[in-house]
């Protein structure tokens, strides 16, 4: 009797042990996730601001022009210069693409940019820049990219200023790329910078666990409300 009792009372512990083992491991993935899906909407937002402005912005004519032909955008709303932050690669954007059989613009799929090597033609320490997917190729690429831009797909500074718009009929390219640092607005090359596809923000803005930009994006099987502002304002600059 007093042998049962005795280990009755060892595995009570050893139960107890066992649960408190299965919070741990639970506790720190809820507000990971929680934080990520925070981060993702703010991100989102702050990308909606970012492609307004732009498409406000006088010098970026070319750009308005180039987006009702679009396949793709892809929104860095701050790239910081020579940073490298954990999980961040230097900045974090929101890719949308466009349906041309449901003739509407779908996502967005969240990538980082880093080895910030680009070519910046005007100065400061963050930046602003939207890649503009042209072709099928570009969106391709970016969908499936995990490396450096211009290594299977071509690449051009998008012309800016007066006159720009007519400079992009000559423009063949599969990305073309804008930006803006310190208020000026500018073309930026971003050949040979690296591009991976954030999957912590993916996973947490639509809630699905490997959850992949093929999956945002092609197949289009997960849907975030929160996109509605984003997915709006390009679409009304598309004219679709």
């Amino acid at each position: 009797m007093n042998n049962l009792w005795f280990k009755g009372r060892r595995a009570i512990p050893k139960a107890l042990l066992a649960i408190l083992a299965g919070m741990l491991c639970i506790l720190p993935c809820a507000p990971g996730w929680a934080d990520d899906k925070l981060d993702a909407e703010q991100l989102v937002e702050k990308a909606r601001i970012t492609f307004e402005s732009f498409a406000a912005e006088k010098d970026m004519e070319a750009l308005l022009g180039l987006v009702k032909k679009a396949k793709g955008v892809l929104i860095y709303p701050s790239v910081l210069r020579g940073a490298f932050i954990f999980g961040a690669s230097g900045g974090t954007g929101t890719f949308l693409a466009y349906d041309v059989s449901a003739k509407k613009w779908g996502g967005p799929a969240f990538y980082t940019i880093g080895e910030v090597s680009f070519g910046l033609q005007i100065g400061g320490e963050a930046s602003e820049i939207i890649l503009v997917a042209m072709t099928d190729r570009g969106v391709s690429a970016l969908l499936s990219i995990s490396g450096k831009l211009g290594a299977n797909t071509s690449i051009a500074v998008g012309p800016v200023g007066a006159g720009a718009a007519a400079a992009t009929q000559n423009l063949s390219a599969d990305i073309i790329s804008f930006g803006r640092a310190k208020g000026l607005y500018a073309g930026i090359s971003v050949d040979g910078a690296i591009v991976g596809v954030r999957g912590s923000l993916n996973e947490a803005y639509y809630g699905k666990k490997e959850v992949t930009p093929t999956d945002i994006l092609i197949k289009r099987t997960v849907r975030n409300p929160h996109s509605a502002g984003l997915i709006g304002a390009v679409s009304k600059v598309a004219g679709h």
